[in-house]
C-alpha cells in the first residue's frame, strides 16, 4: 500500500525532526519544512496528502501559509499545530480552511488519530454514504430527512423517534463515520458553527440524547475518543 505523503512545517528544528520520525515509523512518507516560506515552496514542488503547519513561524506564519495553499488547492486536508489556543486563533484557523486543530503540548497518539480520521474522510469523499439519507443502525433504521429514528423497522418491537434537528444532524454525522472517530472540532464547526468550550458542552449533551434514543440495541455504544471526539461503535451480534 502506498505511503500517504505529509508536508511538515514547523519551525522548531528538533520537535520537527522528532514528529517527522514518529510519523514516518508508521509509514507516513514526511517532507520537513523549517518555516512557512520554504513550506510554500515544497508544497509546489510535491503532492501531498496532508499538510501540517505551525502557526508561529518565521518569514510565513501557518495562516498565511494555508491561506495561499488554499487558493491552489480547496481539498488538501489542513492542520494547525499551535501553543496558542485562544478562541479567535482557532475559529481563525477554520475560517481559512482548516480541517483540525491542535494545541501543544499533545500526545502524539491523538495526532495520529486525527491524522487517520481526516485522511479516510478525504479518500471517502467519493463514498456514497457521505450523500446518504438514510442509514442502517444496528437494529435501528434512520431517515435524516425526517428525522426519524425506527428501533426494529420490521419487527414487533418497532418504536419511533422524532429526533430534533441538531440531534439528527448529528446522529448521521455518526452514521457517516460508523465505526471510525468523529473528530469532535469537526461536529462542532458544521453543525454548531464553532468550536469553543460552551459549544462542546452542548454538543456533550446532545451524545447523552443520543445514546438515550440508541439504548434498546446493546451492539451499539457511543465512544469518548479523549482529547479527540466521539465513535459511533456498533458491532455485529456475534461478536456481542
Amino acid at each position: 500500500m502506498a505511503e500517504h505523503k505529509i508536508l511538515l512545517v514547523e519551525d522548531d528544528q528538533n520537535f520537527g525532526d522528532v514528529l517527522r520520525s514518529y510519523l514516518e515509523m508508521h509509514e507516513y512518507d514526511v517532507t520537513l519544512a523549517t518555516d512557512g516560506a520554504q513550506g510554500l515552496e515544497k508544497y509546489g514542488e510535491g503532492t501531498y496528502d496532508l499538510c501540517i503547519f505551525d502557526v508561529m513561524m518565521p518569514k510565513k506564519d501557518g495562516f498565511t501559509l494555508a491561506k495561499e495553499i488554499r487558493e491552489q488547492d480547496q481539498d488538501v486536508p489542513i492542520i494547525f499545530l499551535t501553543a496558542k489556543t485562544m478562541k479567535d486563533d482557532v475559529l481563525k484557523g477554520f475560517r481559512i480552511g482548516a480541517d483540525d486543530y491542535i494545541s501543544k503540548p499533545f500526545n502524539s497518539e491523538e495526532l495520529l488519530f486525527r491524522i487517520q480520521a481526516i485522511l479516510k474522510r478525504s479518500q471517502g469523499k467519493a463514498d456514497p454514504k457521505a450523500d446518504a439519507k438514510e442509514f442502517n443502525i444496528g437494529k435501528y433504521h434512520f431517515n435524516f430527512p425526517l428525522r426519524i429514528l425506527t428501533f426494529d423497522p420490521d419487527g414487533p418491537e418497532q418504536e419511533e423517534s422524532k429526533l430534533s434537528p441538531k440531534e439528527a444532524q448529528l446522529l448521521r454525522m455518526f452514521a457517516i463515520h460508523m465505526n471510525d472517530i468523529l473528530p469532535r472540532s469537526e461536529a462542532l464547526t458544521q453543525i454548531w458553527g464553532e468550536d469553543n468550550y460552551f459549544t462542546a458542552r452542548s454538543m456533550d449533551v446532545f451524545v447523552t440524547k443520543l445514546r438515550k434514543y440508541l439504548k434498546k440495541d446493546d451492539n451499539i455504544e457511543i465512544v469518548n475518543i479523549h482529547g479527540n471526539g466521539f465513535q459511533l461503535l456498533v458491532r455485529a451480534e456475534e461478536e456481542a
